[in-house]
């Protein structure tokens, strides 16, 4: 019903009444004013009833309103639902960049303008070892004390991040962490934490790499360069002249050796990983591993070590021949020069319960010392140095292993004990190996070594 039609009845039965009362005019006029409160009195509530439901509009909109406010709840109820579908979109939304910030590398953090904490991830408390979620409200520099944090913090110069010492910092495995401020919003700020501690690790490896290239081909190439100066301003015997030569060539070699390696070293990390497309008997694999490493026993040792094959199971490996027999090579080369003129080396394979491989080189050599082994694989890094270049190594040979066992997705273990003996084991994934049927279940020993079968 209309609302002009509303009051228009009021009107007319205040009138009506009033019509009855004896005052005549007068009282038709107060009955119609009466009437006319009595509409509006009764409008005023239904106002008030919307007003409620505005306040906590649940459900549907307040039955007997009038025309007027029923379509005003109407186009408010359609309004709410509109702002309620943006509010759980904007709220979705929210949702997943927090949790997408949760998952980032780098640690965030929101500081307010007294430099509390309004807001962190989890990878923040990681870094600066806080509870990312008890310490909300507590200020930044009572949760991390580090003397160049609080400088950086109370200089208010945030061009570049500053680097303190993580919460996993020990003794013999830092931790650095960059940290670095961006001002925002009328004096809050944003903290950004990175973990650097491998790209420090990386930049000193590098330096470390072409410190000791450089110093790897300065020696020699002084010693060269110190026989041709003899060379050309003395007058030697044939004798003396040839003796230069000789140690001129072996310097020479020494050089080349480095060479090939490096780029060996570097077309394995820039090459595709190997396929299946090539496979290799392991039987003829360690064979010829075993060969070169008889010629060089002879070379340094005179044949007075004892070189052993332990045969296991007829298998084939998919792989690269060129690279396993790099890296199976280097170990056998390492027990040779390392073992001892009568030093005994073993070598062999067999098949784990996983159904991978295990190729191993097995030497009673003097051993290395525990704190030693983790850096075995560097590039360059030597355990006696002296003896290292004394036996023609470049230095190279483990960090080649490392990175063939890799690229065939397996792993190089090492166990040595000072005095005992080392033992190297080249581990390849079941992938990667198969029995080879097509190999007779007849044993052969190998050249020029004595066999076992375990």
């Amino acid at each position: 019903m209309p609302r002009s039609f509303e009051l228009t009845i009021a009107v007319a039965l205040g009138a009506v009444v009033g019509m009855t009362w004896p005052s005549g005019m007068v009282a038709t006029l107060v009955g119609a004013l009466v009437g006319a409160w009595a509409w509006l009195w009764w409008d005023a509530r239904r106002a008030a009833r919307l007003l409620c439901w505005l306040e906590e509009p649940r459900g549907a909109s307040p039955a007997r309103l009038g025309p007027l406010w029923e379509e005003v709840a109407m186009r408010a109820r359609r309004a709410i639902k509109a702002a309620n579908r943006k509010a759980r979109k904007a709220s979705a939304r929210l949702q997943a960049l927090l949790s997408a910030i949760q998952a980032a590398p780098n640690g965030i953090v929101l500081l307010d303008k007294q430099g509390c904490i309004e807001w962190c991830n989890l990878m923040a408390g990681v870094h600066l070892g806080f509870d990312a979620r008890r310490d909300i409200g507590q200020r930044i520099r009572n949760l991390v004390r580090d003397p160049a944090f609080i400088a950086y913090l109370n200089r208010g110069d945030y061009a570049h991040p500053v680097e303190i010492d993580g919460r996993a910092a020990r003794p013999g495995h830092p931790q650095h962490i960059a940290v670095q401020l961006f001002p925002y919003s009328k004096g809050r700020r944003l903290m950004l934490t990175r973990d650097v501690t491998t790209i420090e690790l990386a930049e000193a490896m590098r330096r470390d790499f072409v410190a000791n290239v450089s110093h790897e081909i300065r020696s020699p190439l002084t010693v060269i360069t110190g026989f041709i100066e003899t060379l050309q301003t003395l007058d030697l015997a044939p004798e003396e002249r040839a003796h230069f030569l000789t140690l001129m060539q072996q310097q020479a070699q020494r050089m080349q050796r480095l060479v090939d390696d490096l780029l060996l070293l570097s077309r394995l990390e820039g090459s595709p990983l190997p396929d299946d497309s090539e496979q290799v008997g392991v039987h003829d694999w360690v064979a010829e591993a075993m060969t070169q490493a008889l010629a060089l026993s002879d070379v340094l040792h005179g044949g007075t070590q004892t070189l052993t094959v332990v045969e296991g199971p007829p298998v084939v490996v998919a792989g690269s021949r060129s690279e396993l027999l790099s890296a199976l090579g280097n170990l056998l080369s390492n027990a040779v020069r390392y073992g001892g003129s009568q030093g005994h080396i073993e070598t062999g394979w067999r098949l784990r319960a996983d159904g991978g491989l295990e190729v191993w080189v097995r030497d009673d050599g003097p051993g290395i010392a525990a704190e030693h082994l983790p850096r075995l694989t560097e590039r360059f890094y030597r355990v006696d140095r002296s003896r290292s270049r004394d036996s023609g190594g470049t230095g190279l040979g483990l960090a080649i292993v490392k990175h063939v066992v890799q690229r065939h997705g397996g792993e190089l273990g090492i166990d040595s004990t000072v005095g005992v003996g080392s033992t190297f084991r080249l581990g390849l994934p079941a992938a990667r190996v198969r029995l080879d049927d097509s190999v007779s279940s007849a044993r052969t020993g190998l050249p020029g070594t004595a066999l076992e079968t375990p």
